[in-house]
């Protein structure tokens, strides 16, 4: 599979949960551990992030709250499905930065705790087949990133799943091992996410930002899937 021919698709009754968001892939690219000129932007960033930042703030966040409603809506708790830009920004504000992973991954965590919207890439080598986001059956695979082993499913939440039945990220909370990017990512499948409270305009905005950074830094040729 190569960036230019994978397909995405989502299920109507995703939609109707009031899920939002942009999808595209981006070949070419060229990863490493870091970049100065990057990292000078990243920590300017967080010090300004982190300066409006506030357990308030993050409980009253719009886009926040919106992911929280997507979870009641399938009925999965809140407190132990806790959105990646929520938990990105919890640990920004307790520890005052974000965890260095590799320049693909953290220009897109950067965006994130900007945005609040939940971003996430995954290395198209690894993907199997095409990609569709729907909601589980329970029969589907999922080995969650940074686990020693794979966890059940249960059925009625949404996901993103491949072609092989695997899951590739889990509501917005959780990415995993099959698909992770490593310093030999070349390809990617990208997901820009918000919930029944954000602006299409909002989501189109962020994925701008994220093309910018991503060219400037890692270069590559994008192309857009779908857009809700």
């Amino acid at each position: 599979m190569r960036y230019d021919n994978l397909q995405f698709s989502v299920a109507d009754d995703v939609l109707a949960l009031g899920l939002r968001g942009a999808y595209l892939t981006i070949g070419g690219l060229k990863n490493r551990e870091t970049d100065s000129a990057f990292e000078e932007i990243r920590q300017r960033q967080l010090d300004l992030i982190v300066s409006n930042l506030s357990e308030r703030s993050i409980e009253e966040d719009r886009d926040l709250t919106g992911f929280r409603k997507l979870h009641e809506a399938v009925k999965r708790s809140n407190r132990k499905n806790v959105a990646s830009p929520e938990n990105l920004l919890s640990m920004l504000l307790r520890y005052g930065s974000l965890p260095r992973v590799n320049l693909l991954v953290d220009i897109y965590n950067l965006i994130s705790v900007e945005s609040r919207l939940a971003l996430g890439a995954h290395d198209i080598a690894k993907i199997s087949g095409n990609v569709t986001l729907r909601l589980t059956r329970g029969d589907e695979a999922f080995w969650p990133l940074g686990s020693p082993e794979s966890k059940p499913v249960t059925a009625g939440e949404y996901a993103y799943i491949d072609d092989a039945n695997d899951i590739i990220c889990r509501l917005e909370v959780r990415q995993v091992e099959k698909t992770k990017v490593t310093l030999d990512t070349t390809e990617c499948f990208y997901i820009v996410q918000g919930g029944p409270e954000t602006r299409p305009s909002y989501i189109k905005a962020t994925v701008d930002r994220l093309l910018a950074l991503t060219k400037q830094f890692c270069g590559g040729e994008e192309r857009i899937l779908f857009a809700s």
